[in-house]
């Protein structure tokens, strides 16, 4: 009896190691569940699109959701990776929220299996809740729900089954813990077929898209640009160049996945309020409109007091203002009805124009080329709108696929309705490009130099001062128009020490950049740019 007893002790003992590896095999059910589920549903959303796959829709949700101070923040800490950082970040806490369900699960199966269950219910609310969406967009999230919480099933009652009676303790854990590992190996395997797979089916719903603007030829402009002034570009080592590359232009948008659109089945319509003649227009139909080729710096109104989001590009694209006479639409100060135009971009993104700006005679595009090529698809292919002097939130809508006309009495646009103004024109600014932020240059003549811009109106002069101490005018290059920046430089017999540059532009019509600092809400930023810098003396 007593060896009896002291064998049911050394049973209880003997499985201390399974007691103590239940909650990591929990956790890894719980990972390998979710990784499943998510594979499932990118594969579901190849069938749907690929804005219905539950990170992608989660992601829009928590950019809409999110207050405009962190938003900014996070433009601000991340710059053009932000996008990046938020899908990680969606997937981290997905991972943690998986490994807890795991856990969960092998005390009671049925709560966490509901926790997965609840994942994949708010991926399909989310997914439901974006712009332009339907009944189908939910569905990928409900597929890898399913799949998560069959696969957390699986896991768990293999990590949870019983020992056979009469088996060796030791021997039997070792050989179910090899089994369990074959198992979540055999899940992972598959699940990531699943998901090249999905990922593989997307970029193949998409090669059309692609093989149009691989075949989309630019007419050639029926109004060209005049070429760009020589002197337009200082050659100041360190400064912006005057044109910016494409692969190089800035972008700042909410769509998580790129849109891709189709240039043969692109369709535009008009309509709308003093809309006498609505317009519904394929690519063909909309190039078959005098071609306008003009040179327009772009700036976001996210743009920090000396930030990096403003570029400049040539833009082909047929005026905005002929196409809306065309549909009998009147500017209110010729009694038109609609003073805001809404320009709906295809992921469900609202731009409001004010319809007075479009039509006074500016270069207001609907483009279609950028610097000799055609739009690539960050910017906007086929067709986006461009109009100067206009911060892009109320102006620059991408992937264009419809143009109504309204009031802003009566609708608020996207970003309107998160705390941004109505109307908001570009503001005056001036950058220094070079030097940099403690830059360490040799006493002597350093070039300080950047761009300055104010589209629409121009730039006139640009200044810059040492140490608050009195304004000293820079040289300009060429311009290029009103609606272009323009470089400056500015010789500075440097001496040792630590210095702060200062910088201020005036517009063409003579209004001097304000040196009052506020932020980017609600109509963008004002100051003027200073740079510390650490002069060494002469070796």
């Amino acid at each position: 009896m007593d060896r009896v007893n002291r064998k049911d002790r050394a049973d209880r003992s003997t499985p201390g190691p399974r007691r103590g590896r239940l909650p990591l095999l929990g956790a890894v059910s719980g990972v390998v569940a979710a990784f499943a589920g998510l594979a499932a549903a990118e594969l579901a959303a190849a069938a749907v699109r690929p804005e219905a796959a539950p990170v992608t829709a989660v992601g829009g949700a928590a950019v809409d959701l999110t207050p405009q101070a962190v938003r900014e923040w996070a433009i601000r800490l991340f710059g053009v990776a932000d996008k990046a950082v938020l899908t990680l970040g969606i997937v981290l806490v997905l991972a943690a929220i998986a490994v807890g369900a795991g856990m969960l699960a092998l005390r009671y199966l049925p709560a966490g299996i509901a926790v997965t269950g609840g994942i994949g219910l708010l991926g399909a609310v989310a997914a439901l809740g974006r712009p332009e969406s339907s009944w189908k967009d939910a569905l990928p999230s409900l597929v890898g729900a399913l799949v998560s919480a069959a696969v957390l099933y699986l896991l768990v009652t293999a990590a949870t089954r019983p020992r056979p009676a009469g088996a060796p303790p030791a021997g039997t854990w070792a050989m179910d813990r090899r089994g369990f590992g074959r198992l979540a190996a055999a899940v992972v395997a598959l699940s990531a077929g699943a998901g090249y797979a999905g990922r593989r089916l997307g970029a193949y719903g998409s090669a059309g898209a692609t093989a149009s603007r691989t075949e989309f030829v630019l007419p050639r402009p029926t109004v060209p640009a005049p070429p760009v002034p020589a002197a337009a570009d200082l050659h100041v080592p360190g400064i912006s160049p005057f044109i910016t590359p494409n692969q190089d232009f800035y972008r700042v948008d909410t769509a998580l996945v790129v849109p891709r659109v189709n240039a043969d089945t692109w369709r535009l319509t008009i309509h709308g309020e003093g809309v006498t003649r609505p317009l519904a227009l394929d690519l063909r139909e909309l190039l078959s409109r005098p071609l306008v080729e003009h040179d327009i710096t772009l700036t976001c109104v996210s743009n920090e007091v000396g930030g990096p989001y403003a570029g400049n590009a040539r833009w082909l694209g047929v005026r905005l203002g002929d196409l809306l006479r065309e549909a009998g639409v009147r500017p209110p100060s010729q009694g038109g009805p609609a003073d805001q135009l809404v320009a709906r971009s295809v992921d469900g993104m609202t731009i409001g124009t004010p319809v007075e700006a479009v039509m006074d005679g500016r270069a207001a595009l609907l483009a279609v080329g950028m610097n000799g090529e055609p739009l690539p698809f960050a910017h906007g292919f086929p067709v986006r709108m461009v109009v100067p002097g206009l911060y892009g939130y109320v102006s620059a809508c991408k992937w264009l696929t419809e143009l109504r006309l309204t009031t802003f009495a009566t609708y608020d646009a996207y970003w309107v309705r998160r705390s941004w103004a109505q109307q908001a024109p570009v503001k005056t600014q001036s950058r220094i490009d070079t030097p940099r932020a403690n830059a360490e240059p040799r006493a002597g003549r350093v070039a300080v130099a950047g761009v300055a811009w104010a589209q629409h109106r121009g730039i006139e002069r640009v200044e810059v001062r040492v140490d608050g101490g009195p304004w000293q005018e820079a040289r300009l290059a060429a311009a290029d128009g009103v609606d272009t920046w323009r470089q400056w430089v500015w010789p500075w017999e440097a001496t040792p020490g630590r210095h702060t540059l200062e910088v201020r532009a005036t517009d063409g019509p003579g209004a001097a950049q304000t040196g009052v600092r506020v932020g980017t809400v609600p109509d963008g930023a004002t100051g003027w740019h200073a740079v510390e810098v650490n002069v060494r003396a002469p070796s």
